[in-house]
């Protein structure tokens, strides 16, 4: 496995701004938990830091887009460098906020203006996309190693940051956070030698337009939708399951297990040849991930009653189902590039993103409400059913889950495309 993935690196520059991005996307995971816990002890209220939180995902899920179209016109460090000089700024003002006292909507303001936090997870994907154009197999392989780095950055960062809000101080988290994160963006910045070249402007009239004009992508967006579901309501019920058997500190542990077998899946995955069309790889990933999403809920159901023993068993299913999401994504992230011109590369891979950050904070909402309203492991039907409407989905659209230049050039596949457009959102 190390020396299938060391031929990533073979390219000089490489490893330098991986290293980079993963500063920066260690900082993402750890915000949202360093926010609750910091506005939880500083003001009293989850509340408060729930609805704060919820502020800045659904800003952040506009200015991610916006964000990328300006690093498709402008390049990755044109846009990099102030955006992550500019997000500093109402971060620290959340913190003078919070310690001064100031009034609730002051928190709400600094928290949607902190939006413009440059998406480095899929500015590097652009960048493995450009330096490998010419070679699918190691593509494949980068995306695979992609979705590894992101499970590691989402285990590992809300663990740190609870350990320093917790032993620290609960400005520690977001301090350590803001440092990494515009650190980490003016790092990757710097490696110029990798960024990919601008494409040839287009003349006004022959500018695509919004990359959501493609059928395929508004697909991959209503599948992330619904995959991001699949994240938040997992994440809630985990912690409302173990909480109902006075094991809640245990949730961060089986959260941890879902991670892990992401992270696992998709370094194997990434070591498999690609032998079918990505499209197709896509249908059976999402496939994959709606029958093993059955096994916690199972595992839930069956071990209720059982103490430490039932737990343990969720954890192995935990972990099972975490093997479906990864397959899923890096396929997802392949089609992104696949079915976009190098000019809409960043602001598709962000609209992708925001379909998942819109979907996270759903799920969140819908697990709580079950959570509360029904029985212990009965939250388990969300993920679950959120996975069953992601294939729902990706049958729907399949026949726009193919690269421009595969689809058929007759008249009468142009008149089936044009008749299935108008059922897909």
């Amino acid at each position: 496995m190390l020396s299938s993935y060391r031929r990533l690196f073979a390219l000089p520059g490489t490893a330098a701004f991986t290293l980079a991005g993963l500063l920066g996307r260690l900082a993402m995971s750890m915000t949202g938990v360093s926010l609750v816990v910091l506005l939880a002890e500083r003001r009293g209220s989850y509340a408060l830091a729930g609805t704060v939180s919820a502020v800045g995902l659904a800003t952040g899920a506009i200015g991610l887009p916006l964000l990328g179209r300006l690093v498709d016109r402008h390049g990755q460090a044109r846009v990099t460098v102030p955006a992550a000089l500019y997000n500093a700024l109402p971060l620290t003002g959340l913190l003078l906020c919070v310690r001064a006292g100031a009034p609730d909507w002051t928190l709400y303001v600094c928290w949607a203006a902190a939006a413009a936090a440059p998406n480095l997870g899929g500015m590097a994907r652009a960048r493995w996309a450009h330096l490998y154009r010419a070679d699918p197999e190691l593509r494949h392989l980068a995306n695979s190693f992609e979705q590894a780095l992101d499970e590691l950055c989402f285990t590992t960062g809300p663990v740190l940051a609870m350990l320093l809000c917790t032993t620290v101080a609960p400005e520690a988290g977001l301090v350590l956070a803001g440092t990494l994160g515009t650190t980490g963006a003016l790092l990757f910045a710097s490696r110029r030698g990798t960024e990919p070249p601008l494409a040839a402007p287009a003349r006004a009239a022959a500018r695509p337009g919004s990359p959501l004009r493609a059928p395929g992508l508004r697909v991959l967006l209503l599948t992330f939708l619904a995959t991001g579901i699949v994240f938040g309501s997992m994440e809630v019920t985990t912690v409302a399951y173990t909480d109902a058997l006075d094991r809640k500190p245990l949730a961060g542990l089986l959260l941890g297990l879902v991670a892990a077998g992401s992270c696992a899946a998709g370094l194997a995955f990434g070591l498999r040849r690609p032998r079918r069309a990505p499209g197709v790889r896509f249908l059976l990933g999402v496939a994959t991930m709606a029958v093993v999403l059955l096994l916690p809920l199972a595992a839930a159901v069956g071990g209720a009653g059982l103490g430490d023993p039932g737990l343990a068993l969720l954890g192995v299913a935990l972990f099972a189902a975490g093997t479906g999401t990864a397959p899923t994504m890096v396929t997802g992230m392949t089609l992104v590039h696949d079915l976009l011109p190098q000019g809409q590369l960043n602001e598709g891979m962000a609209v992708a993103v925001s379909g998942i950050v819109v979907g996270v904070s759903g799920g969140a909402a819908l697990g709580g409400a079950v959570a509360e309203q029904a029985a212990p492991g009965t939250g388990y039907l969300l993920p679950a059913g959120a996975a069953a409407l992601a294939l729902l989905i990706a049958l729907a659209g399949r026949r726009h889950l193919r690269p421009p230049a595969a689809a058929p050039r007759t008249v009468a596949a142009g008149r089936d495309c044009e008749q299935l457009v108008s059922t897909v959102p």
